[in-house]
């Protein structure tokens, strides 16, 4: 009642004003904020990348947890190593406890000067037990193109530890990788020099058709004019001249902070070997009903002893006998003699060759029928009712699993399903 009074106070002018900007700020008021994203966060821009550096060298000073002797290649660097120094040495003289080989990695982020400080991974290419406490040294890093983009050196961080040796030793991650933070040194310039660009592409991470032609319109929105087109579901390309932007790095500035909503696909994801399964929250179900059930069959086998019909006791030749040869009541079943204890008094540790009792398998068989769960979806079900209804029924994963394909196959599941 307030409002209506409040309205009916309102001019005709103020009256419609007001209407307008209702009509207008109810399609953004309906949408989810939480699918709104910035252009930035779903495209990349071709020709900006990180570039991969590999390098092999030594880590030296390590407490005799280097290479064995068997690692020759790690010998051999060390006497090429030593000979650069004016040192020579023969390898076959040469113990390298204290050494190890290792491969040295690192990325190259785009625009990297010469002079900039890159993080490096230490990962070890012989037998060594560890590379804790070790030096790397002055290692080159190579392109894709072979050419030196990079040194590394310096000491090694590790995550982890090893303490004892052999069975009463404990270790802690691992021990044969270790990084070093600024350990290399950009040395060759690898900027890409965007004033050249006569187009800025986008690259969507994630393809997909409607998402292309979303981010062209809100360019193209933005611009107030055509400057962008969506090459295909992967691609859009953006005019600088047609944009007028004063730099290129301005223009991508400019784009890559606009807003969008994102559809994503319907999709369910089923990996069967751990049981995952991930449900996008834009699937939907036509109406379908499902009846599980649950069938065990448990089959265990005990084994009792039990006597042997017809067997016999003792026979003579295994009946107890006394020191003198004379018959005595042993219920042992063993037979004695006289030459096998003192006093001419013993037992001869004769087995009955008649047993009287034996092991007997007894197998019994379960079976367990639970009654069947029923679970009906009806039209334009979401993943939180199946869900909640699969549960409801008392599937496992494993048979969500099957559940869902078979949902599929009916053609009541109206998602792509993607089984890993």
């Amino acid at each position: 009642m307030r409002t209506a009074f409040a309205l009916a106070k309102l001019r005709p002018a103020h009256f419609v004003a007001w209407l307008l900007v209702l009509i207008f700020t109810r399609p953004l008021l309906a949408d989810n904020p939480n699918r709104r994203v910035l252009i930035r966060d779903i495209t990349s821009v071709e020709g900006v990348r990180d570039n991969m550096l590999v390098g092999y060298g030594l880590v030296v000073g390590l407490n005799r947890t280097g290479d064995s002797q068997q690692t020759y290649f790690t010998v051999q660097t060390l006497a090429n190593a030593m000979q650069k120094m004016g040192v020579l040495i023969s390898p076959a003289q040469v113990e390298v406890k204290n050494v190890a080989s290792v491969f040295i990695t690192a990325s190259l982020p785009p625009f990297a000067r010469p002079g900039a400080k890159l993080d490096v991974t230490v990962s070890s290419v012989g037998d060594a037990k560890s590379l804790v406490g070790g030096v790397l040294l002055m290692s080159a890093l190579h392109g894709p193109d072979g050419q030196v983009y990079a040194e590394a050196q310096g000491p090694l961080i590790m995550g982890g530890y090893s303490a004892g040796n052999g069975a009463n030793g404990k270790e802690v991650n691992s021990t044969t990788v270790g990084a070093i933070p600024n350990g290399g040194i950009v040395e060759r310039d690898v900027s890409v020099d965007l004033h050249d660009f006569k187009t800025v592409s986008l690259l969507l991470r994630n393809p997909d058709f409607t998402t292309a032609k979303d981010v062209a319109d809100a360019i193209n929105q933005e611009f107030h004019k055509l400057v962008a087109t969506a090459l295909d579901n992967s691609r859009v390309d953006v005019s600088v001249a047609d944009a007028g932007a004063v730099s290129v790095p301005l223009l991508i500035s400019r784009v890559q902070n606009l807003v969008l909503r994102i559809d994503t696909p319907a999709k369910i994801v089923i990996n069967e070997r751990t049981g995952t399964i991930v449900l996008g929250g834009d699937v939907k179900l036509t109406p379908v009903s499902v009846i599980h059930g649950n069938l065990s069959i448990e089959v265990v086998t005990s084994y009792t002893v039990a006597p042997i019909p017809g067997a016999g006791g003792f026979n003579e030749h295994t009946r107890p006998v006394g020191p003198g040869g004379q018959a005595s009541d042993n219920p042992g079943g063993l037979s004695q003699s006289p030459n096998s204890g003192a006093g001419g008094g013993g037992m001869d540790r004769t087995v009955n060759p008649n047993p009287t009792e034996a092991l007997v398998p007894q197998t019994s068989v379960n079976v367990t029928d639970a009654p069947a769960q029923t679970m009906r979806l009806d039209e334009g079900a979401n993943v939180d009712e199946l869900v909640n209804g699969l549960h409801a029924i008392g599937a496992t994963s494993r048979d969500v699993v099957a559940i869902l394909q078979a949902i599929k196959a009916q053609g009541g599941l109206q998602a792509d399903l993607e089984v890993q």
